[in-house]
Parts: structure tokens; sequence; C-alpha cells
């Protein structure tokens, strides 16, 4: 999915196939680690008004669908996972009231050990979507080029891109958050992985039943 392109058809059927993208990765876990991220924890979140924040066991399990989605680094998880309660309880409340002041609500959060402005952007997302999106690999590099600078100074710019092109797809009617526009990158890069994938898969065979 090339950023630019402005075609909001393109967007939604790019966002629509996130499911189906989710499901063909064929990695465990993965489809109910989504569905809690995507769809349960946001209202648990909302559900804690006026002073929300989010829990050890939710930032463990939001990090396990963080490393499940993308690359698997088990030490960050032992990390957040023996984190103490309150610690994160304090720091996702004070990052949740600060936004939409992003900066300071990725820097309230990147306080805890083994939470970076990746796993913060998560936490935002999941709270604020309409604001903060996810930083994934995919979705930095079709917004903003070859780049995995995971630094707060590089997922400002990251945000801006991702809601201006937001405000943008929205301008005819359509509702687009920034984490649309994530999930719709991350969906298009992936799911041209696992056809190029299959594709390679389907010459092997082939040129082995040649011999």
């Amino acid at each position: 999915m090339d950023f630019k392109v402005s075609d909001v058809k393109q967007w939604k059927e790019a966002l629509s196939s996130y499911d189906s993208t989710i499901n063909s990765m064929n990695k465990p876990d993965l489809v109910s680690l989504d569905n809690f991220y995507t769809k349960e924890l946001p209202s648990i979140i909302h559900q804690r008004n006026p002073n929300p924040y989010i829990t050890t066991p939710e930032l463990s399990k939001l990090m396990k669908w963080k490393l499940t989605r993308g690359k698997w680094r088990p030490r960050l998880l032992d990390f957040v996972s023996s984190i103490d309660e309150e610690t994160v309880k304090s720091a996702s409340e004070k990052a949740f009231k600060a936004l939409p002041e992003v900066s300071k609500a990725i820097s309230e959060l990147t306080v805890l050990k083994g939470v970076g402005p990746a796993t913060a952007s998560a936490v935002l997302a999941a709270y604020a979507p309409d604001v903060a999106p996810f930083m994934s690999d995919e979705a930095m590099v079709a917004a903003l080029g070859n780049s995995k600078d995971y630094t707060l100074k590089q997922y400002l710019v990251f945000v801006d891109k991702l809601q201006a092109k937001a405000k943008e797809l929205s301008a005819e009617g359509e509702v687009f958050t920034p984490s649309d526009v994530e999930r719709a990158l991350w969906s298009s890069a992936i799911g041209a992985k696992i056809v190029s994938s299959s594709n390679t898969d389907a010459k092997t065979s082939k040129n082995k039943r040649k011999r």
C-alpha cells in the first residue's frame, strides 16, 4: 500500500482485510491476543473513566500481542510482567491524562522497564486510537521510508503523518483514525509478504516435481 494513495476505497479494502491477515499468519494465540488488544482492552480502559489506567497483567498481554504480531523478544515480556502493579497503574494513568499531548504521554510510559516508545504507543492506541497510532514496523516503513528508528522523536513524526492521512481520508464522509491507517498499512504489507511467500513455495514445489 503506497502511503501517498488518496483513494479511500483502497484504504478501506486494506483495513477490512486486517482480520483475515491476522488469521492467515498462522501464529498460535495471535487471533485471541488481537481480539483482546483491539476489542476488549479499549472498553476495559474506558470503563475506568474518569481516571483510566491499565494493570500489569494487561500490559503483559499487550506486550505478548505486540511481540506475536511482530518480532518475538521474550526478555521484554519478562520485564513488563515483573513490574509492580501500582507502578503500571500510576504511569498509565498519568499517560492517559497527558493526551492529546503525545510526547508527554509516551514519556510517562517509557519510565517502565521494558517499555520503549513502540510499546508505549500500543498502550496509547488502545485508549485513544483517534490520537496515537501503534508504531508498527510496517506502518513506519510505509509512512517514513525505510526507517525503523524507535525513538520518541521519530514516533512524533509518524503520528503527524498518520493523523494527517486520517484527516485526508475522513474528508469524504468516511471516518478514519490514525490507528485505522496503521492497521491498513500493516495488513497491506503483511498480506503482500504472505502472497509472495506462498508464490515462492509454489515455485519451489513445482521445480522439485520437474526433477
